[in-house]
C-alpha cells in the first residue's frame, strides 16, 4: 500500500465559462427542467432576470478538479477514487457566460485509513463565492 499522495495545503484549481449549452444538455442528461434553469421568459420576471445553472452542474464541475486530483495521484497498484461530499452549499446563482473557478484544497489527511478531505469553493469572475463544499478522496488497490 503505498497511501495517501498527496499533503495538506495542495491546491488544484479548475476554471470554465458556463455556457447555455451547458445548462441545456445538463437539464437533458438529468430530466431537470425546472423554470429557473430552462425557461428565460419566466425567469426575465423573476428577482434573478435571466436563467441559472444547476447546482448539481456545479458540482459535477467540483467533481472535474477532484478527478483532477485523482488522475495524479493513482498509480499502480492503487486509485484513487471519490468517497463523498459533505456539506454542500450553493451561495449565489451561477448564470449563463458566468466564468467559474473551483479551488480544491486538501485540509487533512488520514493514512492509515488511507483518505484526504479537501474544502471546495467556487466563484464567479467578480469574485462571488458561488458554492462551497467538503469533499473526501480515498485511495484503494485496483485489485479489489
Amino acid at each position: 500500500m503505498a497511501g495517501v499522495k498527496v499533503q495538506v495545503g495542495e491546491v488544484t484549481t479548475f476554471a470554465k465559462t458556463v455556457g447555455e449549452s451547458d445548462i441545456y444538455l445538463f437539464a437533458g442528461i438529468t430530466g431537470d427542467f425546472a423554470p429557473n434553469h430552462i425557461n428565460q421568459a419566466f425567469m426575465a420576471r423573476s428577482r434573478f432576470g435571466r436563467i441559472q445553472a444547476h447546482g448539481a452542474l456545479i458540482v459535477g464541475f467540483m467533481s472535474t478538479v477532484a478527478g483532477m486530483v485523482a488522475i495524479r495521484t493513482s498509480a499502480p497498484p492503487e486509485i484513487a477514487v471519490s468517497v463523498g461530499y459533505d456539506r454542500i452549499r450553493f451561495t449565489a446563482p451561477v448564470f449563463v457566460g458566468d466564468t467559474i473557478t473551483v479551488t480544491y484544497r486538501i485540509v487533512g489527511v488520514e493514512e492509515a485509513r488511507r483518505r484526504a478531505t479537501a474544502d471546495i469553493e467556487v466563484t464567479n469572475e467578480d469574485g462571488t463565492l458561488v458554492a462551497v463544499a467538503r469533499h473526501i478522496l480515498g485511495w484503494i488497490d485496483e485489485a479489489g
